[in-house]
């Protein structure tokens, strides 16, 4: 009997995929979910309740959320990443993980086949494929919804007739929720014209007026939450997301391009990234020097897009992260930020590393650090390429 390790969420596609490989192909069927943060306790129960009503020989959780945390999700913080400027790459880059973490299963094993169920339209089917590409040469690789293109309908009508109630009803929103966000699809997001309405999100506004919420951060990470300490950063993720989340912080469309070539449009609920992105940045600001912010904020941008486009594996990846990581040394303090339905702003800082508070002179205000003789030389000098220019194209100027 062969053995095929099904990457398993508990969904209508990796359902169809363990009973038809089970019943259809005669396949040994390890059934593996790979938690990132988006799997209640309850609904791992049900997961292992039904891959085994489903025809699999094994189930296993893999839980590799704080692998997630230490390898990607805290350069995504020092990066202060957002792509396009608007999303902070939520549940797509977990994806890389969870792949990472069924290869490892499948070889642990010796698996003869890995199988997900991704369809033949998204970026997933690159991220799992690559993932298993790389990591088990070799391994057959199984995609019976993109090879067949099987409808829902089909899915849901063969589970039923072999004994599954597929509870599956076609909804008008899909939802993939992770520690870093939750994406939402379908519905008004496939009209470019049209926002989505506040029942599509599945956190609603508890909260009015304003709050302030602090947060501390050493070397760059969070570690502090309202004046408490955090050895757990995913505890800490967690109780961002809970105060944010209650004004609806953090909700935005990103638009862009996918990894197939076609744009593609998302919805997505994100407190957490957005509130702890927000006060690193703002923190950085005042304990990073002018380069050392430009030429992070270079790197960080390809590390994003190389994330996002399934090359977490790429060696330069682990060079990127390094530079990432040695910018946070003076990532120091604690940053203020008020709260408000839908919004946020900056506040305040308190670091020791506060470059601001410099015994050179107070901007605006007073020198202490160079004579008024001074500034007029270095800023004479400075316009020194500039007259240079000028002085032989007096008619760029516009004159008559």
């Amino acid at each position: 009997m062969k053995k095929v390790v099904v990457a398993y969420s508990g969904g209508l596609d990796t359902s169809y995929t363990v009973m038809y490989l089970a019943k259809e192909k005669g396949y040994e069927v390890y059934a593996a979910c790979a938690n990132t943060g988006g799997f209640s306790a309850a609904q791992l129960k049900q997961n292992e309740e039904n891959a085994y009503k489903l025809g699999a020989k094994a189930y296993v959780t893999l839980d590799v959320t704080k692998e997630y945390y230490e390898k990607s999700l805290k350069y995504m913080v020092y990066g202060n990443v957002l792509r396009n400027g608007t999303y902070p790459i939520s549940v797509s880059s977990e994806r890389i993980f969870q792949g990472m973490a069924i290869a490892k299963y499948a070889k642990e094993i010796g698996a003869d086949a890995i199988a997900h169920g991704s369809t033949g339209a998204g970026n997933d089917q690159v991220r799992f494929d690559m993932t298993f590409l790389v990591m088990c040469p070799g391994m057959e690789i199984i995609t019976l919804t993109r090879d067949g293109n099987i409808s829902r309908k089909e899915e849901i009508d063969y589970l039923n007739a072999h004994g599954f109630p597929a509870d599956f009803a076609k909804l008008k929103y899909s939802y993939n929720v992770g520690i870093w966000g939750t994406s939402i699809c379908g519905g008004e997001i496939l009209d470019s014209k049209q926002g989505l309405p506040e029942s599509a999100y599945l956190k609603q506004i508890s909260k009015k007026g304003s709050e302030i919420l602090t947060l501390g951060f050493e070397k760059g990470e969070l570690c502090s939450v309202n004046g408490k300490k955090y050895a757990d950063k995913i505890e800490a993720i967690n109780a961002v997301e809970k105060i944010g989340a209650a004004y609806g912080i953090g909700r935005d469309m990103h638009v862009g391009d996918t990894i197939i070539g076609i744009k593609g449009r998302v919805g997505f609920e994100a407190a957490a990234p957005m509130l702890i992105i927000g006060a690193h940045k703002f923190l950085e600001k005042f304990t990073l020097s002018k380069w050392q912010q430009y030429w992070k904020d270079q790197v960080a941008n390809w590390y994003g897009m190389f994330l996002h486009e399934s090359q977490y594996l790429e060696p330069v990846m682990r060079d990127i992260e390094a530079m990432l990581e040695s910018s946070q040394r003076n990532v120091n303090g604690t940053v203020s930020l008020e709260l408000r339905p839908w919004s946020f702003s900056t506040v305040g800082v308190d670091s020791p590393d506060d470059l601001v508070a410099s015994k050179l002179g107070e901007y605006g205000e007073s020198q202490k650090g160079w004579t008024a003789e001074e500034a007029k030389g270095f800023i004479k000098l400075l316009s020194t390429p500039l007259r240079v220019y000028y002085g032989a194209h007096q008619e760029e100027f516009g004159n008559d």
